[in-house]
C-alpha cells in the first residue's frame, strides 16, 4: 500500500471525471494508494475537509490555516483545539510560513504557526508545516515552540539539506511531492537521497505540482505513485519497498489514521 500523505481532495479539478470524487480514489486505490491526507488550508474550508472524511474509510484529514490564507481569519490556539476535535482529523495544519509572495504578512503568519505549534502539543497531534523562503524563522519557531514528542513534517519539501538537517533533528519528517521529478530539481534530489528512509513520507499537494510525465496537468492522487517509484529508483530500492516504509512512516507520524 502507499500513502499520499498530503492532498487537497476539495480543490480537485474534477471535469474529466465528471465531477465524481468517487472516480479520482478509485483510479487511485487501483494503483495501490490505499490512504489518504485531504489538507486544510482555512477555517472556511475546515468543515469540508471534515466531510469528505466522514464520506470515505480511507480518507483522513487536517485543519488549520496556511501561512498565504491567514488574512482571511486567524484561528488562535483555542479555535484550533476545538477544530481539532472533530472525526478523523489526524494533525494540525498546514500553517507555517511563506515569504516569497510578502514579506508584509510576516508578524501575522508567526503568531497563525505560534498557535498550531502551541495548540498541536496541548492535544498532543503531529503539525502539517509549509514553508517557503522563511528557513531561519520556521526551524526557530519549531524549536522554540514546537513539541518534539508529537513533531510533524514539512511538507512538500523544496529548501535545501542544511533545512532538512535542522527539522530531521527537531524529530520532523520530510515529505516530497512530484517536484524532486522537475528536471531542475537537482538540490532537492541530493536530499531525497539523504534524508533517512525512516522519516520519508511522499505526496502529491494536488491538484498542484503533477509529477513527470503529467507536469503542467492537474495533479490527482493516482500521481503520487510516480513520484515514489522515481524516489526508490533515485534511493537503488524497490517501489514496493519505499511503498512499505513510507506507509509505516505516515501512520508512525499520524497514528490516529491508523
Amino acid at each position: 500500500m502507499l500513502v499520499d500523505s498530503h492532498c487537497h481532495l476539495d480543490r480537485l479539478k474534477l471535469d474529466k471525471f465528471d465531477g465524481d470524487l468517487d472516480a479520482v480514489l478509485e483510479l487511485a486505490r487501483s494503483r495501490g494508494i490505499g490512504k489518504f491526507l485531504c489538507v486544510g488550508i482555512s477555517l472556511d474550508n475546515a468543515e469540508d475537509v471534515v466531510n469528505i472524511a466522514a464520506r470515505y474509510d480511507d480518507v483522513v484529514c487536517s485543519v488549520g490555516v496556511h501561512p498565504l490564507d491567514v488574512e482571511s481569519g486567524l484561528a488562535d490556539a483555542e479555535k484550533l483545539k476545538t477544530l481539532s476535535a472533530q472525526p478523523n482529523v489526524v494533525a494540525l495544519g498546514e500553517t507555517g510560513l511563506d515569504y516569497y509572495y510578502s514579506t508584509e504578512t510576516k508578524a501575522v503568519q508567526q503568531k497563525s504557526f505560534i498557535a498550531h505549534l502551541q495548540a498541536a502539543g496541548e492535544v498532543g497531534l503531529p503539525v502539517i508545516v509549509h514553508t517557503r523562503d522563511a528557513r531561519e524563522d520556521t526551524i526557530d519557531l519549531i524549536r522554540e515552540h514546537g513539541s518534539r514528542e508529537h513533531a510533524g513534517v514539512l511538507h512538500c519539501f523544496t529548501e535545501s539539506w542544511e533545512m532538512a538537517k535542522a527539522a530531521l533533528d527537531l524529530n520532523y519528517y520530510i515529505s516530497l511531492s512530484g517536484i524532486v521529478t522537475f528536471k531542475n530539481a537537482e538540490e532537492l534530489r541530493d536530499v531525497a537521497r539523504q534524508v533517512p528512509l525512516e522519516r520519508l513520507l511522499v505526496e502529491t499537494d494536488s491538484p498542484y505540482l503533477a509529477p513527470v510525465p503529467y507536469r503542467g496537468k492537474p495533479n490527482i492522487p493516482a500521481y503520487v505513485r510516480e513520484v515514489a517509484e522515481f524516489i526508490a529508483e533515485l534511493r537503488g530500492i524497490s517501489y514496493e519497498e519505499l511503498a512499505a516504509i513510507t506507509t509505516e512512516n505516515f501512520h508512525r507520524l499520524f497514528p490516529r489514521a491508523v
